[in-house]
């Protein structure tokens, strides 16, 4: 299948290895433009580590090509380009063509939904819950994948498409996906804005200074008993709302394949395994530029929403914003839009559950 990927970052990268390998014709698009200079002139894509291949990987040269001809679309970038990439995309899709969100963030799949009504079309939305590979560019035509996920929640917009959905990643990526209760489920399954807060939040001076520190390592028993702890106020409003989210020690077992224990134990073993990553190296992180606006603000406002309060949730946010010195909540350019915030819950349920 002719696969599009809007975004060129190490998410982006991997993906379009994984397609290519797997004999899909995937194409990439980066909004500036720079990072896939070298792809666009032939250059082959070298993966390395849990994808070991060298492949050729098409290039866009405008959003327009990159729709043009493709059988699928996946965005992959951070969640603070979402709305940047789907303002551009909108014009050009078409009717019935499915849309990937990898990883869906901050009700993005809404904001679509509203452009596409705007042109009275309609296709299915297919949202992750995080993302199928982790990894890092090493340069302009090279990804190391640190791994690839066992299993990965799904949803769509509008619901009626989850069969649609469900059948095109599995074609695409293999038997790995779990169907969850729509949108609003996916919206409480993206683990990594509360798990970057608590690995963030203790190990701030290590990024500031620039350190070289393990990330896995570094998740002693208070940091895992934290996280833990911002885990019950997400998996209580979820039930308040009566959805079935995975909880995170089922996140880590099943992420990256580790006996199921505490969140402490099972990051200590990851790090023993060589697998436990390194940490940021900067405090302009996307685990708190990206990560507080577009993951932590919206579970505050849904706990808000339910009557379920997120308190740890927010209190990471103004912890945050006070040490970069702004509030982080502004960054975010999609949930405004949106008027979720007061929204009843019933109002709420129905739009998630068939967009706009």
């Amino acid at each position: 299948m002719r696969v599009s990927i809007l975004g060129a970052g190490a998410i982006a990268y991997g993906l379009a290895a994984y397609l290519a390998e797997a004999g899909h014709d995937p194409m990439l698009w980066s909004p500036s433009g720079a990072r896939t200079k070298a792809l666009a002139t032939g250059e082959l894509l070298k993966a390395t580590g849990a994808i070991e291949a060298t492949v050729p990987v098409r290039v866009a040269k405008d959003c327009e090509d990159a729709i043009a001809d493709a059988d699928a679309v996946m965005i992959a970038l951070p969640a603070n380009g979402h709305k940047k990439v789907m303002d551009a995309a909108a014009p050009y899709l078409r009717e019935g063509m499915p849309v990937i969100i990898s990883s869906h963030s901050s009700f993005g799949a809404l904001h679509l939904s509203r452009l596409l009504a705007e042109r009275k079309i309609s296709l299915p939305i297919v949202v992750w819950g995080t993302t199928l590979v982790t990894g890092r560019q090493l340069g302009p035509i090279e990804i190391h994948v640190g791994n690839i996920r066992q299993k990965l929640d799904i949803a769509t917009l509008p619901f009626t498409a989850m069969g649609e959905g469900f059948e095109l990643c599995t074609t695409l990526f293999g038997d790995r996906f779990v169907k969850r209760d729509g949108l609003l489920a996916i919206a409480l399954s993206n683990l990594n804005p509360q798990n970057h807060l608590g690995i963030a939040l203790f190990n701030l001076t290590r990024m500031e200074k620039g350190e070289q520190w393990s990330q896995g390592g570094n998740v002693t028993p208070a940091v895992g008993r934290f996280i833990e702890a911002l885990d019950a106020e997400r998996l209580a409003i979820a039930a308040h709302f009566g959805i079935a989210v995975r909880t995170v020690k089922e996140h880590f077992s099943l992420s990256f394949h580790v006996p199921m224990d505490t969140v402490s134990n099972m990051n200590q073993e990851l790090d023993r395994q060589g697998r436990g990553g390194f940490g940021p190296t900067t405090i302009e992180s996307r685990y708190i530029l990206e990560d507080v606006p577009f993951g932590l603000l919206p579970t505050v406002l849904l706990g808000k929403i339910s009557g379920t309060p997120a308190i740890l949730h927010e209190a990471g946010i103004a912890i945050f914003s006070a040490a970069l010195g702004r509030d982080l909540k502004e960054d975010n350019d999609v949930l405004p839009q949106l008027g979720i915030e007061g929204m009843a819950k019933a109002n709420l349920e129905n739009l998630c559950r068939n967009g706009f």
